[in-house]
């Protein structure tokens, strides 16, 4: 008995040790078909997305900083836009003072006003010349009468010696003095040929000095370029500023692109043109933005560093090169949500369209940027020059228009 009862848990053992091995085995089966539905998702994912998409978070926002620089020195006497402020194109930035420019549009008026009585006087000299010169040619014809007479009364010896030399000798002097009148008639045509009072180039030059002088004192008020946020403000009211000295920048923020720096290994199915998505950090996964590879970088970032990697010397580690992308943002998603210049992005490519071209192919067609603020009005000046110039004509104003003729 005793021994019966020792021998009776062994049939218990062994139906646990078939139980766990039958545990075992479900658990690695199980096991197995999740590796073999992560493959076969993975290839599905691979086959049907992920090689026709390539994603970088080394991606960055990317735009115009536009500086606003005086065209005339001066002293600032007034700011009108602070950081971050949104400003219009043609919107008054900064004022200088104006009381130099002011002396200098005043004294250009003056000079236009002098130089138009200095060229009506040129024209009436040309007149008068011409009046003498048709009295001179009279002398002299009179003279040259008087001598034939006094020679021929000389041949029959009804004159004398000397009153024939007194012929001849005014013979000479009329001559002379019509030869005289004619030179200067002709350098004083020389002066005013083929010119008006309005297109004589003294009267030309003093309108441009004008306009130069009626250019600076309107530059004293510095405009916006474009539309867009203040930035970088260093200006100071009572600072002196010279031409080209950056006061503040205006950044168009509906300008804006994004530069995404991808791998070179990354970039053989990358064309021209392919559709992007992409997602802001400032924003978040909620909202996504749409775009296009407008293209590629001629180089990479090493290439155009201030100081280039030099492997010529044999002691170099192969690091892979990243390319800047250029991706032009959808203009409806930057007026929903506005981007900054710097933001962080991660940029997805779709590269299953890759008919296009890696570089451009064709020069760029049109103006890329642009603006109208420093194309001044020029009716007021055009005014201002055209009462001065009457004001200043005279009662000889007729003669102004006279171009005369050469000498006979």
């Amino acid at each position: 008995m005793p021994e019966d009862a020792g021998q009776q848990p062994e049939p218990a053992q062994t139906e646990n040790g078939n139980g766990n091995n039958g545990k075992r085995k479900r658990i690695l089966l199980v096991l197995a078909v999740l590796v073999v539905v992560i493959a076969l998702g993975y290839a599905l994912y691979w086959f049907t997305w992920g090689r026709y998409h390539i994603s970088t978070d080394d991606a960055y926002v990317g735009g115009n900083v536009i500086s606003v620089s005086p065209q005339v020195g001066g002293t600032v006497v007034s700011i009108n836009a602070e950081d971050t402020d949104l400003v219009h194109a043609g919107d008054t930035l900064v004022t200088l003072d104006d009381s130099d420019t002011r002396v200098a549009l005043d004294q250009a008026r003056a000079n236009l006003a002098q130089t138009v009585r200095q060229v009506r006087q040129l024209f009436n000299q040309a007149e008068g010349l011409r009046a003498t010169v048709a009295l001179r040619e009279a002398s002299y014809q009179q003279a040259r009468r008087d001598f034939q007479r006094a020679r021929d009364l000389r041949k029959v010896r009804g004159i004398s010696t000397q009153d024939f030399q007194h012929a001849e000798t005014s013979l000479q002097t009329a001559q002379a003095s019509y030869q005289q009148a004619r030179h200067q008639l002709a350098a004083s045509q020389a002066a005013v040929s083929g010119t008006t009072l309005e297109t004589h180039p003294q009267v030309l030059l003093a309108e441009a000095r004008l306009r130069q002088a009626f250019l600076n004192q309107q530059r004293t008020r510095i405009l916006a370029p474009t539309s867009g946020y203040v930035a970088q403000r260093g200006v100071q009211v009572g600072q002196q500023v010279q031409p080209g000295a950056k006061m503040m920048a205006v950044v168009p923020l509906d300008q804006v692109w994004v530069d995404a720096n991808y791998k070179e290994t990354e970039l053989t199915a990358v064309r021209i043109g392919q559709p992007v998505e992409l997602t802001a950090d400032l924003y978040g996964d909620d909202v996504t933005y749409h775009g296009k590879v407008a293209g590629l970088a001629a180089g990479t970032g090493n290439a155009f560093a201030l100081l280039p990697a030099q492997n010529a010397t044999g002691n170099w580690i192969k690091v892979v090169q990243r390319l800047p992308v250029r991706i032009q943002l959808d203009r409806n998603d930057l007026k929903a949500h506005p981007l900054r210049i710097g933001l962080s992005t991660v940029v997805t490519v779709d590269t299953h369209d890759r008919d296009g071209k890696t570089l451009a192919q064709t020069p760029a067609q049109g103006v890329r940027f642009d603006t109208a603020v420093y194309q001044r009005d020029g009716k007021a000046v055009d005014t201002l020059i055209r009462d001065i110039i009457e004001a200043n004509r005279g009662d000889s104003a007729d003669g102004g228009h006279h171009q005369p003729g050469s000498a006979g």
